[in-house]
């Protein structure tokens, strides 16, 4: 039995009031809410073993160095990597995919060059690819999508070519929800010798990650949305992928030898790691993944696919209110919008409420241009999220609608 309030006790934030109300929070695909554990082991850096890492020789830095390499293993493990060398520290997802964007530009593409990826794509997976195709004359291609959200597969198969040189793909969409068949893009990809980068920023949070199952050659996750700090995050990338690719960023700690000759890197993942890392951040990450592998993970996600469905259900109850993405295969994200009431409005009236929603573009203007709005409201659950937390948002959007509308 998945018991949801003995989580949601872990989870301070959750125990708090907003506008006197209690906190009911539905914006976990912006970031998620931190469990005690992660947040004692920042302060507990910081209290016991604060210290810069890899340079000292004193004890307190190599107290910090140990406690900071030893998680590289821990997110090897956590995604299935076969190395811990294939993992790479990040500030998130937007670093590790301008990391890759910048390695393909400088060594990869050239002109006439393609490069794939789709309609549904957060910002942070359209600008770095057009910056690379701007600088070396490959052009962009854009996988479109279909009206319920999900992709379309017959473009997909007809834009893959030989003049793909990336594949580059969000796993689960961040405004509509969307799962999409990843394995198979990924099997199609590969057997004309594309390689593919996967966005994981919504699915590692949310399901069980295995990256030589998928054979991706990049995977890419944000601590702040997987119950862990801001500012940190992962890059997975296949050895031959990593060893390809120039450094991104350069100065200390990614350098063997510096003379004003020249200078030498290191191996993989020192070459791509430049300067003082988010260490507190690195061990926050690591003390979530803790968390989550002593989560029953099948459970969690059966218990949101039962939040998503029962929000599903009663948002479709509303009258005036359009549900945006309703493909089959969908993760705990609801977007939505009313015919009279701009998306804004319905963020603040929620407010007012103790509910916090995301109102906005989500960074997918492409995608809302789409589906021809400017805007929408969207609810994201986790799974310290409870049915009363739905319930509540279906009963706060009536009274909301009755209070516009009469």
């Amino acid at each position: 039995m998945f018991n949801v309030q003995s989580i949601r006790d872990e989870f301070p934030i959750l125990s708090t009031l907003m506008n006197d109300k209690p906190l009911i929070y539905l914006d976990n695909a912006a970031t998620s809410q931190k469990p005690l554990s992660v947040i004692q082991a920042v302060e507990d850096f910081y209290k016991t073993s604060n210290s810069n890492i890899h340079r000292g020789v004193f004890r307190l830095s190599e107290q910090a160095t140990l406690q900071y390499e030893a998680t590289r293993g821990l997110f090897a493990e956590f995604i299935s990597a076969e190395k811990e060398t294939e993992i790479v520290f990040v500030k998130g997802v937007t670093e590790a995919i301008n990391l890759v964007s910048y390695g393909f530009a400088q060594s990869i593409l050239k002109e006439g060059d393609e490069v794939l990826i789709s309609e549904m794509e957060h910002h942070a997976n359209i600008v770095p690819w057009q910056i690379a195709c701007e600088q070396t004359g490959a052009v962009l291609k854009v996988i479109p999508v279909l009206d319920d959200g999900s992709l379309d597969l017959l473009a997909f198969e007809s834009l893959l070519s030989e003049k793909t040189k990336l594949l580059s793909i969000v796993h689960i969409s961040n405004s509509l929800g969307t799962i999409n068949p990843i394995k198979s893009m990924i099997d199609k990809a590969h057997s004309i010798g594309v390689p593919v980068l996967v966005d994981g920023a919504q699915s590692a949070p949310h399901m069980e990650v295995d990256v030589r199952d998928l054979d991706c050659d990049f995977y890419v996750f944000s601590g702040h949305k997987l119950f862990a700090p801001t500012g940190v995050g992962v890059l997975y990338g296949k050895e031959k992928w990593l060893e390809k690719l120039p450094p991104y960023q350069s100065g200390g700690d990614m350098i063997e030898k510096v003379d004003f000759g020249g200078t030498t890197f290191k191996g993989i993942p020192g070459k791509f790691e430049a300067g003082t890392p988010n260490i507190s951040g690195v061990i926050g990450l690591s003390k979530a993944i803790q968390y989550l592998q002593k989560l029953d993970r099948k459970e969690a996600m059966a218990h949101e696919d039962a939040l998503l469905k029962q929000a599903t259900e009663g948002l479709n109850e509303i009258d005036g209110l359009r549900l945006i993405g309703t493909a089959e295969a969908k993760a705990s994200i609801v977007s939505f919008v009313f015919d009279a009431i701009h998306a804004h409005d319905v963020g603040t009236f929620l407010d007012a409420g103790g509910i916090a929603i995301r109102t906005g573009h989500h960074c997918t203007m492409p995608l809302l241009k789409r589906f021809n709005v400017p805007a929408t409201a969207r609810a994201s659950f986790a799974f310290y999220n409870n049915l009363n937390d739905v319930d509540c948002l279906v009963e706060s959007l009536k009274k909301m609608k009755s209070f516009f509308y009469e």
